[in-house]
């Protein structure tokens, strides 16, 4: 592009998030609300999957700082855009976000406390990690099911694009927290009550949604350089998710996983900028 100004401009506005991207600043309508509820409820179950793939890099990587300050960091980012949340009208929808705000809580206080335990001890229990996966596993599920709600009593949802990608994201994040679980040695005892499919059934899901991106018509060429970016990433980590039970890399995975789902959410907004 010739024109550097140009240029600077377009970059802000592809850096915006997609509320304030999409969003109508002149009107406060029930579907901008909704909108801003969705983008807020998704950021929170990002960053709740992010804290916890966080802590089991902690447990599992020589019990590295690093990973505690990011788990810790990412709950208290997830509590932050729950309490963004402008009280939606259906009463329902109220009910689940007061839920969320008591879930969310107790999550990070035990999330603090196994960190702080396994520092002082050099481990920790299994069933206090195992109440922590179902806590977590419990909050997104509730997300889940908030932001249908307040979608439904609304009229309004986002982009198809928009929220596939969102959920390709989600979804990385969760494979990743999957994967580095398992590197942990630790197994099953990780995992929230035999809801966790195997790892190579999920990472077939994410490959055949990738598949759904990269053929859709709606792609420009903005979109479907980003969509290679990522598929070169995840072509890199593949193999390795689908056979989780052979080399352990879990600092590869968690690295990779990162990028592509960062990728994912700029992505997410590339398409919500198509429906403006």
């Amino acid at each position: 592009m010739k024109n550097p100004i140009l240029a600077l401009c377009l970059s802000a506005i592809i850096a915006l998030p997609v509320s304030s991207a999409v969003a109508d600043s002149t009107s406060s309508t029930p579907q901008v609300s909704a909108e801003h509820a969705l983008n807020d409820l998704y950021a929170m179950r990002l960053a709740t999957q992010r804290s916890i793939g966080g802590f089991y890099m902690f447990n599992g990587q020589e019990q590295d700082q690093h990973y505690a300050r990011e788990a810790q960091n990412n709950a208290a980012q997830a509590l932050a855009y729950l309490n963004k949340i402008t009280a939606p009208t259906d009463p329902n929808a109220q009910a689940l976000l007061q839920q969320l705000q008591h879930d969310l809580s107790s999550y990070k206080a035990q999330l603090d406390y196994l960190i702080s335990a396994i520092i002082e001890q050099g481990y920790s229990d299994l069933q206090p990690v195992a109440d922590l996966a179902n806590l977590n596993s419990k909050i997104l599920k509730i997300g889940t099911e908030a932001e249908q709600l307040i979608s439904q009593d609304a009229n309004y949802s986002l982009p198809e694009l928009t929220q596939l990608a969102r959920e390709q994201s989600l979804l990385m994040q969760g494979i990743a927290a999957d994967y580095a679980a398992r590197s942990a040695s630790v197994g099953a005892s990780f995992f929230a009550d035999g809801e966790k499919q195997p790892l190579d059934q999920l990472s077939e899901q994410f490959a055949n949604n990738l598949q759904l991106l990269l053929s859709s018509s709606q792609n420009t060429p903005a979109t479907s350089k980003s969509l290679r970016a990522i598929e070169v990433k995840w072509r890199y980590i593949e193999r390795s998710l689908k056979n989780y039970n052979e080399n352990s890399v879990p600092f590869v995975i968690d690295k990779y996983a990162r990028s592509i789902t960062q990728g994912l959410e700029q992505l997410a907004t590339e398409y919500a900028l198509l429906n403006i």
